[in-house]
């Protein structure tokens, strides 16, 4: 893993500048994915394109909590919709949103006695 002044070295984003109007939105995002429930439905449109029906079976949920869910996700450009006749079938809505998950992911995944918690 790159130390953090490394990639912000290398990064041509820097992270002290940004203007409120982009942080809200980004804290919204992560709102969203703080919902166990929510995150569950978008990792689940992750890799492949998934109707409503599919998804609430996969999860052991209610078509009708999903769709309640996915239509928060939707209007916050997490997931997007592409009908097929008249089945919808969601995913995730761009590559940002699976990378981000992706590298939340395998974060997660790491050891904890990677980065130990008392610096001393």
């Amino acid at each position: 893993m790159m130390p953090l002044a490394m990639a912000s070295a290398i990064s041509p984003v820097s992270f002290e500048d940004r203007p409120v109007e982009t942080i809200v939105p980004l804290a919204d995002l992560f709102r969203l994915l703080g919902d166990p429930t929510r995150l569950r439905i978008v990792l689940a449109c992750v890799d492949e394109r998934r109707a409503v029906g599919a998804i609430a079976q996969g999860l052991g949920l209610s078509p009708s909590l999903v769709s309640h869910h996915l239509r928060l996700l939707r209007a916050a450009r997490i997931v997007r919709a592409e009908r097929q006749g008249k089945q919808v079938f969601y995913l995730a809505a761009d590559r940002h949103i699976s990378a981000m998950l992706a590298g939340m992911l395998e974060h997660v995944a790491e050891p904890a006695g990677e980065f130990p918690l008392d610096p001393s």
